[in-house]
């Protein structure tokens, strides 16, 4: 698919669901007692596999108009006597390898050959901790994870130099319902840290709470027990980003109308990182407006630790932008749906930009000339993304895989169709 340039960007554009909440809100609806309505859920690849999955341990879920109506276990994991398959959904794979524990018996999950090459050994080392008999098939550290389950007796577990905040979010969620209660010390840097504040807070939602006890340091009460809830899930900032992309490319005005600058998703720092470099950010009564203005030359480095998933549209950005930009501190890109460093390399070169990968992230030189190309996704969806966008502002950018959108923004190539009209 060869992508037009832009054609009219001063428009309202609204996003789906935010993919980070509408899976834990799932999870936990999931374990709760009663019923939950969530709204503005995302319904994509990784929710369906996710949602599949709950059903198989005992949660009812159910479309009813607009909104997903999830009938709570109130803890009580049924064992579906058969691997339980998650595609290459990290998260779910994450969570549910903490929600089955809660359960009885044998429980493998397991997905497509990238979520199998995906490190849970960290997780699956510290259920151990709180007393769970879990572990990765041959002992690889890599999914299949198998959880021979008899609840969680709870505990203390120390988890060193993570590649993924996700395995904080597991302990916590599972930690609520154990026998004990159950602590958690992270030595090293926490990737993605406000994840684990959006979980904390979803719990809080869900009638549990979770304390942050210092620099790395988390405690949760067991035996605790979440009440279903009727929620509204915010707008989707990654979905959004690459909209604020299209408007920093091409120097026009972009508002999407259902996210919010106050929010707990870590995808949000992009806009301090785009006022940085030259654009216009404006917080309204309903979104957020983007307007693009003269990208500022010189070097620039960010550290994106905190949000990885805008790596892709900040080197694209820094495709365009005239200058040097260093991204630091996103080793565990590498792990994600794709390489994600050695992807942007490869594809950034295809298109004519100077980037190379570092230790910990990229370093790209922008503002030369670039050329149309037909543009590898290796199955990910946020590269499909981003140069796509990009091909707004070059003409020629070709995309030859748009199905994998579906991961996490199905509808992300009739958005961009409204664009080009």
């Amino acid at each position: 698919m060869e992508i037009g340039t832009i054609g009219k960007p001063d428009r309202s554009v609204r996003v789906p669901g935010s993919k980070s909440y509408t899976q834990r809100a799932l999870v936990l609806a999931a374990l709760a007692q009663g019923e939950s309505t969530l709204k503005n859920a995302l319904r994509s690849e990784d929710t369906e596999h996710l949602m599949g999955a709950l059903g198989l341990l005992g949660a009812g879920i159910e479309s009813r108009g607009d909104d997903l109506i999830v009938r709570g276990t109130a803890g009580k994991i049924a064992n579906p006597g058969r691997e339980i398959r998650l595609g290459n959904n990290g998260t779910a794979v994450r969570l549910l390898s903490g929600v089955v524990s809660l359960g009885r018996g044998d429980f493998v999950l397991t997905g497509d050959r990238r979520l199998c090459e995906r490190p849970v050994g960290s997780l699956t080392e510290a259920l151990r901790s709180f007393g769970v008999d879990a572990g990765t098939r041959d002992g690889t550290g890599f999914p299949p994870v198998i959880i021979r389950a008899r609840g969680i007796p709870g505990g203390r577990a120390v988890l060193a130099n993570i590649d993924s905040s996700q395995y904080i979010s597991s302990l916590l969620i599972c930690g609520a319902l154990a026998e004990r209660d159950c602590a958690i010390e992270v030595l090293g840097r926490i990737p993605s840290q406000p994840y684990v504040d959006m979980t904390i807070g979803a719990m809080r939602d869900f009638g549990v709470e979770a304390a942050v006890c210092g620099a790395g340091r988390y405690r949760v009460r067991g035996r605790q027990a979440y009440r279903g809830i009727s929620c509204a899930i915010e707008g989707d900032f990654s979905s959004a980003s690459y909209f604020f992309l299209a408007a920093a490319l091409c120097r026009e005005a972009v508002r999407v109308e259902n996210v919010d600058a106050r929010t707990l998703q870590g995808d949000a720092g992009l806009l301090a990182v785009l006022e940085t470099l030259g654009a216009k950010v404006e917080a309204l009564g309903r979104g957020i407006r983007v307007t693009g203005r003269d990208l500022r030359e010189g070097p620039f480095t960010f550290d994106l630790g905190d949000m990885p998933d805008m790596v892709p549209t900040l080197a694209v950005l820094s495709a365009v932008r005239r200058g040097r930009t260093v991204i630091r501190n996103v080793a565990h890109l590498r792990v994600k749906e794709s390489d994600r460093l050695a992807a942007l390399v490869i594809e950034l070169r295809r298109v004519g930009v100077h980037a190379e990968e570092l230790e910990d992230g990229l370093a790209i030189e922008g503002g030369g000339r670039l050329h149309g190309a037909e543009i590898e996704t290796y199955g990910d969806h946020r590269i499909a993304m981003v140069f796509a966008v990009l091909g707004l502002a070059v003409p020629g950018i070709r995309i030859a895989d748009r199905a994998c959108v579906g991961k996490s923004f199905p509808g992300f190539w009739n958005e961009l169709e409204k664009w080009r009209r």
